[in-house]
């Protein structure tokens, strides 16, 4: 494999991990900007602009930029988080210059108040459609809870008050306020052409204006405590914890990821033999988000009314005791071997590549290759992933619980 990697005179950063032997290519667009970086007014702009941009450009209607995927057989999609808005697609290689120049169109949309406001009733169904999911819900809350009055605590899909009362013109203020080409990356990963795309991607974005991009990267203050949000609606009790972790731009995140195997995997982990395979909760599990400047360790269990004392009971004490007593070299050597695979198996495709290049040279202006990715996991040690749960305080946490009940004895 190859890394390439070039800055544009409009500022726009082009990367590539070039695979000659791969059956096709996959490029994207990396956006800097997510619900961290909206004001309470406009909640949820970041998604429903990401859906906006699919609904045609000066060039294309919402019909043509469908029909045109679909024409190239292509895989792809679009997503938004607290941080990121990323489109993409994957193609075979003959196709490489229409799909190039089908997401770079996309990028200069036309935000049409007809499909504004069309497009505004899809996304109040899609938070109705996420309130009936209440593990959903119950991290959307925990993460308000933790978070506070911090913009990692906004919610990605907004509200339906923000969003009703969204009007057109908020939201192409905020896509000129963020989507300047040099806060936006084009990744590309696969079997591609990269004289072909420096050259079109040149062309095709020479009227694109540079501005500059900031943002608010002060550290979130992580609140402690119990908050429980009755629900008599739901059967079951949905359990959120949530301690600090390590950044993405921290190098103990590949110990962060490690911890959170050995803690809290779906099967084999602490929590799994704890919890889960005595049938005392529904499931259970540990993650680590790594984000810009900050990080959290994440918990969740399901359980029943009358389990939720013993459940909190024995989670936190897991917790407690894997943030005094660390972990042990059989525990890490497992949970190493389970990730650095999962790496190795879901790079074998262009697409799968694409999203973990795209993300590091974003955050951190930094090219991992697989070989070296995979060392990083494997090289970690005992006391590296100890000191990331003693350091995140994981004993030490929010907790949220959703459902029938009123307080947690």
């Amino acid at each position: 494999m190859t890394f390439l990697h070039t800055r544009l005179d409009n500022g726009l950063t082009v990367i590539g991990e070039h695979s000659p032997e791969s059956e096709s290519m996959a490029c994207g667009y990396f956006v800097k900007t997510g619900s961290r970086d909206e004001t309470p007014e406009v909640l949820g702009v970041s998604h429903f602009l990401e859906h906006m941009m699919f609904k045609g450009t000066p060039r294309r209607s919402p019909e043509d930029v469908n029909r045109e995927f679909d024409e190239l057989g292509a895989q792809y999609n679009a997503f938004t988080s607290e941080e990121s808005t990323v489109y993409f697609g994957r193609v075979l290689p003959e196709f490489q210059p229409r799909l190039l120049d089908l997401l770079t169109d996309m990028m200069r949309p036309s935000l049409r108040v007809e499909d504004f406001d069309t497009e505004k009733n899809v996304i109040l169904e899609e938070i109705a459609r996420y309130d009936d999911m209440p593990a959903f819900d119950a991290h959307v809350l925990a993460r308000e809870a933790t978070f506070g009055a911090h913009p990692l605590g906004h919610r990605v899909l907004g509200t339906k008050q923000s969003i009703t009362d969204m009007a057109r013109d908020d939201m192409h203020a905020y896509f000129a306020r963020r989507y300047s080409p040099g806060n936006m990356v084009l990744a590309f990963s696969g079997a591609f052409d990269w004289d072909a795309a420096i050259e079109q991607v040149s062309e095709g974005t020479a009227a694109w204006e540079q501005y500059d991009v900031s943002r608010d990267v002060a550290p979130p203050a992580y609140a402690k405590g119990r908050r429980v949000v009755s629900n008599d609606r739901l059967s079951r009790v949905h359990l959120v914890w949530m301690s600090r972790a390590p950044s993405t731009q921290d190098e103990s995140r590949y110990a962060a990821h490690i911890a959170a195997s050995v803690v809290g995997d779906e099967v084999g982990s602490r929590v799994y033999w704890e919890l889960v395979d005595p049938g005392i909760v529904d499931e259970a599990s540990l993650y680590y988000n790594e984000e810009d400047n900050a990080g959290v360790f994440s918990t969740y269990a399901s359980c029943s009314p009358e389990n939720v004392g013993e459940v909190v009971e024995r989670m936190e004490r897991l917790l407690r005791a894997a943030g005094d007593d660390g972990v042990n070299g059989e525990e890490v050597a497992r949970a190493k071997q389970k990730i650095a695979s999962g790496e190795v198996l879901g790079s074998e495709t262009p697409m799968g590549r694409l999203v973990p290049l795209g993300m590091a040279w974003t955050y951190r202006r930094e090219y991992v290759g697989m070989d070296e990715a995979v060392d990083r996991i494997l090289g970690s040690t005992v006391d590296e992933v100890s000191a990331v749960l003693a350091e995140g305080d994981v004993g030490s946490h929010s907790l949220l619980a959703l459902g029938p009940i009123a307080a947690i004895d």
